[in-house]
């Protein structure tokens, strides 16, 4: 391997890997890029945080350089402060502005190339990192790894991804290597403050790591997590340095230099919200950096104080101030204290409501091995390697690995978005443990293939050699025997096998996902929204304005959109209109969240959340309507989550086979929802229907299952119910259930103020009317007034065709009625009048009764 020809060529040979690995990882991610000859581009866009982005590419491109810290579109009525940074934006925007693009499909196109370049660039990141951490073997192995690993890593770069989450990945590996490369340096030129001219190298690449951390903190502030790392290593590193004599110049110089920009920088660019949480870019912030300055300065004292008292005055001195500060900080300042302490808490903890968040959920072991497989073990194997050269080795770099390792494991562990972060340990530590094992029996194996002898081979001519020289007698020169080390041989091979393995898995995977189009927008939500932007009054907020979040007041003809936060982002770029709820998690939980307005059972508390925010249209999908109505139940209340409204249950398989099939039953408080009366049945009166009388058994399995399930009407279900549950075994008990989503166990009311307006084209249930379609917008309106009794009815005909009737039982002295049935412009109409069913009485109503809430008749 460093035969005079290689090392003459070797630079130009791994510019031409590392490149051929960019590319790679470029291609792969670009090739959902084919589709935009057969569709329009957006439709190639994520549905949440990507749309935001272009959201506030679009805005920069108008306001260039300036950056809106508080977006006046999204959380209706309040707005909201972002707590994304500017960087990733304004180098989109930027290149937006270069090259001329100005239209949506412009921009578009060229912002969703960033993140793929952007995980391209770390190919050579990631080689100097593993080079300085252990050789170029290292180096190469481990831009390989980064090239071929998939998981979130590669789902975030993905085109069409566009977030700024591999722009954090980037930013702050780059911090990690500057970091890296002043340690290594000071620990072969240590600095001493009495020599000036020991610090001027180090200074200069100090401030190279606070720019990077800097960059780093204005993609997110969750850069603080590397802070973190590099204040743990600094603890550990300046104990360890103590008890062998070393002093702590160098480590005080760095942080100081280092932290010290990233203090200052962060107080230019501005602190953007109350309090001291680290999830915002808050004043935590710059408190957080000056006490690792501080930390790292008492650290210096103290090595300097205890040099000569001894290694066990030095721990007790060093465990009591520690035990101090934090006293008196909870005593002298326990608000900063306590929300320092719930931030790094919230930082890295985990409660109920996390589990609905994709992002923010636990990581399973099983979802580990789905997106790394080999790679664990690779990267397992890596960090044992690194700990023992640390132990034999002892240098400082080697540490700060295993810390930066060890606490992103624990993070990802903690929630799942911090799986991108995860990827650049995993390939650093594989490439250190395949670097080592190939470097061990590398030779061996280039002399076996080669011809020529490898260590084995060289220690027995040795051998002979010196035999030879002590005058030994020999018949006849022996020929030379070539010994295989096969030990090396089967350790390099075996390492080659799981590398194979490990980036075949993981290619497949990419290849399969970008070739078959990769993201894909819901077509539903688009035309919905699309048609939203048009048939709906403007807010009078300005799309493309910055507004000042301290003194911004929206205007009287302001409204909101509710739906669930999952569409948030999608309501405020495609249709232009303010949702009440948003992916940042915002306007979800409390009274007055979209959770509560959604699985509410009554219309007057929905109605007054709606009064509460300015609600006028809502949207609904079938997705809330079932597969995320879990997360919305959670959301209103963690503890009991969805178990009041849906029982899952195993059923034994048809065939007798002695298997169980899954089945989602729903209870008569799943009816009563508000999601329900209005996506399932557009908000009109509903009779029940048949029902089963279902006997469960709990004791057979983790899950309920169904010993007996038969078809009932309502009355007759709930007394087999109560005459079994009066005697039922220890572990069984019977339930009033529906299989479906359109057989209520009550009579459902009607809902006044809601009109549906427009519905998407795609159906649901086509094979039983009546049908369902998969995205429906309605109007909160007040509702016209008419007196009388009974039931009052309406026959419909939706922008689809879909025909339906809406029935309400009167309440008090009369109805409150949500259709016009002359002078309305929507899209869903009336096929005639108003008619209280059996009395022959109707009645015409206008919109401008509807919206004014006037009496008619």
């Amino acid at each position: 391997m460093d035969s005079p020809d290689f090392m003459r060529y070797r630079k130009y040979l791994i510019i031409i890997f590392l490149a051929i690995l960019a590319i790679f990882m470029l291609w792969i991610r670009m090739l959902p890029s084919a589709s935009v000859a057969s569709t329009d581009i957006l439709n190639l866009v994520g549905s949440d945080d990507p749309l935001y982005n272009l959201r506030q590419i679009e805005q920069m491109n108008v306001n260039f350089p300036n950056y809106s810290w508080f977006e006046a579109m999204t959380l209706y009525p309040t707005g909201q402060v972002i707590h994304w940074g500017p960087l990733f934006i304004w180098i989109i925007s930027g290149l937006c502005l270069l090259t001329g693009a100005t239209t949506r499909p412009e921009i578009i196109s060229l912002a969703l190339t960033i993140p793929p370049i952007m995980a391209a660039i770390m190919v050579p990141v990631i080689y100097l990192l593993g080079k300085k951490i252990s050789g170029f073997s290292c180096g190469l192995l481990a831009a390989f790894f980064i090239a071929v690993v998939s998981g979130q890593f590669y789902f975030r770069s993905l085109y069409g991804y566009l977030d700024h989450h591999i722009a954090e990945v980037l930013f702050s590996t780059v911090f990690c290597l500057c970091y890296i490369w002043v340690l290594v340096y000071t620990r072969e030129h240590p600095v001493d403050f009495t020599r000036k001219e020991t610090l001027r190298i180090p200074i200069i690449m100090s401030v190279a790591c606070g720019v990077a951390y800097i960059l780093g903190l204005l993609v997110m502030p969750t850069m603080v997590l590397f802070a973190l790392i590099a204040a743990l290593f600094t603890f550990i590193q300046c104990i360890w340095d103590f008890f062998r004599g070393i002093r702590a110049d160098s480590l005080l110089l760095i942080n100081i230099v280092t932290f010290g920009i990233a203090a200052a920088s962060f107080l230019i660019f501005g602190v953007h919200k109350e309090g001291l949480q680290f999830d915002y870019y808050t004043l935590g912030h710059p408190l957080a950096y000056i006490l690792i300055i501080v930390a790292t300065a008492i650290l210096f004292m103290f090595s300097r104080i205890f040099q000569k008292r001894g290694p066990v005055q030095y721990a007790g001195a060093l465990a009591g101030l520690v035990i101090g500060v934090l006293a008196v900080f909870a005593v002298a300042l326990p608000g900063v204290f306590t929300t320092f302490t719930e931030s790094t808490i919230q930082f890295f903890g985990q409660n109920p409501l996390y589990l609905t968040i994709q992002e923010a959920r636990s990581w399973t072991i099983n979802e580990a091995w789905d997106s790394f497989n080999i790679g664990l073990i690779l990267m397992a194997l890596g960090l044992l390697v690194l700990l023992y050269t640390l132990w034999k080795e002892k240098k400082a770099e080697h540490l700060f690995v295993v810390i930066w390792a060890l606490l992103i494991i624990y993070s990802t562990w903690q929630h799942i978005r911090y799986e991108y972060y995860f990827v650049v340990p995993l390939a650093l530590l594989s490439g250190v443990f395949a670097g080592a094992v190939i470097d061990w029996g590398g030779k061996d194996i280039l002399g076996l293939f080669s011809g020529k002898r490898g260590k084995a081979d060289a220690a027995a001519e040795t051998a002979t050699t010196k035999e030879k020289q002590k005058g030994k007698k020999h018949s006849k020169a022996a020929p030379a025997r070539k010994n295989v080390n096969y030990l090396s041989l089967g350790a390099v091979a075996l390492v080659l096998i799981l590398t194979v393995v490990f980036a075949y898995l993981s290619v497949s995977y990419a290849y399969t996902v970008s070739s078959s189009g990769g993201i894909r927008m819901n077509p539903d939500w688009r035309e919905s929204l699309e048609w939203m932007e048009i048939h709906t009054p403007d807010t009078g907020v300005n799309y493309y304005r910055m507004y000042d979040g301290a003194t911004f007041e929206y205007p009287e003809q302001s409204y909101g959109v509710m739906s669930w936060w999952d569409y948030g982002h999608m309501i405020t770029y495609i249709a232009k209109r303010i949702p009440n709820a948003n992916p940042f998690q915002a306007g979800v939980s409390g009274e007055n969240g979209a959770a509560s307005f959604f699985i509410t059972e009554s219309e007057e508390k929905n109605s007054a959340i709606a009064d509460a925010l300015g609600v006028r249209y809502v949207m609904t999908d079938i997705e809330m309507d079932v597969g995320k109505f879990w997360a919305m139940a959670t959301w209103y209340n963690s503890s009991a989550g969805q178990e009041p409204y849906v029982e899952f249950l195993l059923v034994p398989e048809e065939s007798h086979s002695g298997g169980y099939d899954p089945f989602t039953l729903y209870e008569a408080s799943y009816f009563r929802t508000m999601i329900s009366r209005l996506h399932n049945f557009d908000g009109s009166m509903v009779e029940p229907g048949q029902v089963y009388y279902v006997e469960i058994n709990d004791r057979l399995s983790s899950t309920p299952v169904a010993t007996k399930a038969v078809i009932m009407n309502v009355q007759e279900a709930r007394a087999a119910v109560d005459a079994y549950n009066n005697n039922a075994a220890t572990g069984t008990r019977a339930m009033v259930l529906s299989t479906g989503i359109l057989s209520p166990h009550d009579p459902i009311p009607a809902l006044r103020q809601y009109r549906l307006v427009h519905e998407s084209p795609t159906n649901i249930l086509t094979q039983s009317p009546p049908d369902i379609k998969y995205v429906k917008v309605f109007e909160y309106v007040p509702g016209a007034r008419i007196k009388g009794s009974g039931v009052i009815a309406i026959d419909l005909v939706t922008n689809t065709g879909r025909e339906f009737t809406y029935r309400q039982a009167s309440s008090g002295d009369g109805f409150i009625v949500p259709y016009a049935t002359s002078g309305s412009s929507n899209e869903v109409k009336a096929k005639g009048k108003y008619l209280i069913e059996g009395t022959g009485q109707e009645f015409d109503v206008s919109e401008q009764a509807v919206m004014q809430g006037l009496q008619v008749g």
